[in-house]
């Protein structure tokens, strides 16, 4: 995910009407929250304590999120509608992000100027960012091949020509359009996330197949590469989410559009599971191990496969936590990059993650200590130091930027840690400012384009 300015002020209500839908008795709330977001129903009627006396709007159902929580975004949505200040900054920022989306976009597969290399349009397509021509370009060899591993540092031909930036703006947009909405009301902000959805993942025209088999292809060497699962597994569970705030009822959401992307979740699901790529990311023993699991539980888990997601959380304890965190919270594999605060704090983004997810499906990765002590506790309490400015940060590290790890941080403090807890006022706050109370689950604040 790339970093993310945070601009101006825009804060509006809007009203919100499902008239046709008739809430559900307690119980029948307590099942939906077991069905696929496609399948659930809506509540058209707000808890008393969501829209108090004279808001103008009736608030959304509960959101069944898959990494936020959705009853705390209900609480913090209620906090705005009784005037909280401090929330109030924050919801400035944010809707600041979402009307810097109004106007761009929507974007598709279909526009990089050649189809990926099996030719259809319709396939995701992006560059291996590492790698660089060796040789100038000349008519014989217009790539300049070979092309040779640089590690950390970043091509720039990879921006042109691919789908990488283009998904990277659909994420961003339809996570940051559908917070908006959730916590204005606005219907602009959810009619343009739903334009956005539809264009990439939906519409027969414009829709991207569900697969990435040509993720961070090597120009004269791959035509696709199971790494490049890792594209999608930076930020889609943002994606999911957002679908989980639309599926509340946000007008210009449909139920076609749920039902449809459903099966396209679903089939991007199985593609995960099934495919050659996919098991081969699953089998990576450093980040792109930890992303995957993320990202299949997060998916298992909106599509309905509760076991899949809880095999998947509970397997990441001794497949993941137990090889690649080390008994005083380091991250070996991490360390060794010549980016290695921004791949410890990455890879910690994606095991916060997870534990979020496990939430939902009776799983405390917070808790569990591996045979040696391991722990995401001690891993976050690792990165405290440089994290606070206390100490500088004594491994290798291209562009050290110290907010990355604030939100890492915040999420173990929410868990329980009380040295994360302590360290929380001495965090840098990312560029734009602070937004984990209105999206509680970590980001990659860093960019590795920076």
């Amino acid at each position: 995910m790339s970093a993310r300015s945070r601009l101006g002020l825009v804060i509006a209500a809007g009203t919100v009407t499902l008239a046709t839908l008739v809430a559900p008795s307690a119980s029948a709330r307590t099942e939906s929250m077991d069905a696929p977001p496609a399948t659930r129903a809506l509540s058209a009627r707000a808890e008393s304590m969501d829209a108090p006396a004279g808001s103008g709007r009736a608030a959304p159902g509960l959101p069944r999120t898959v990494v936020l929580d959705g009853a705390r975004l209900r609480r913090t949505r209620a906090r705005l509608d009784h005037g909280d200040r401090r929330l109030a900054l924050a919801l400035r920022r944010l809707t600041a992000r979402a009307d810097n989306w109004l106007d761009q976009g929507p974007w598709t597969v279909v526009d990089k100027p050649r189809p990926a290399p099996g030719g259809d349009v319709h396939d995701y397509l992006s560059q291996a960012p590492y790698w660089w021509p060796s040789r100038p370009a000349t008519a014989d060899n217009p790539w300049g091949c070979p092309y040779v591993q640089r590690d950390g540092q970043r091509n720039p031909e990879v921006d042109t020509g691919t789908d990488r930036q283009d998904v990277e703006k659909v994420f961003d947009s339809t996570y940051d359009l559908a917070l908006a909405w959730y916590y204005t009301g606005e219907k602009r902000y959810a009619v343009k996330a739903s334009q956005v959805l539809r264009t990439w993942f939906l519409d027969p025209a414009t829709r991207m197949n569900p697969n990435l088999d040509h993720g961070q292809f090597i120009p004269c060497k791959y035509d696709g590469r199971a790494i490049g699962v890792i594209d999608f597994s930076q930020s889609y569970t943002s994606v999911l989410d957002a679908i989980a705030l639309l599926d509340t009822g946000a007008p210009g959401w449909s139920r076609r559009d749920r039902a449809a992307m459903l099966a396209w979740n679903t089939g991007y699901r199985d593609w995960l599971t099934d495919s050659a790529f996919g098991k081969e990311e699953g089998a990576a023993r450093n980040n792109h191990g930890t992303f995957y699991d993320m990202q299949l539980a997060a998916l298992a888990y909106a599509t309905g496969d509760k076991d899949l997601a809880r095999r998947t959380v509970l397997a990441a304890r001794s497949l993941r936590i137990d090889p690649q965190i080390a008994a005083d919270g380091s991250q070996p594999q991490e360390l060794a990059r010549t980016r290695s605060w921004h791949y410890s704090t990455f890879d910690l983004v994606a095991y916060t993650r997870l534990a979020a997810i496990g939430r939902h499906v009776g799983v405390d990765l917070w808790s569990y200590r591996g045979p040696d002590g391991q722990s995401l506790f001690r891993a976050v309490d690792y990165l405290l130091p440089a994290a606070t400015g206390a100490e500088p940060w004594s491994h290798p590290e291209l562009e050290f930027h110290r907010f990355a790890a604030s939100d890492v941080v915040r999420a173990a403090a929410d868990a329980g840690d009380r040295a994360a807890r302590a360290a929380v006022p001495g965090l840098e706050a990312p560029p734009g400012g602070d937004l984990w109370e209105l999206r509680p689950a970590a980001e990659q604040l860093d960019s590795i384009a920076g």
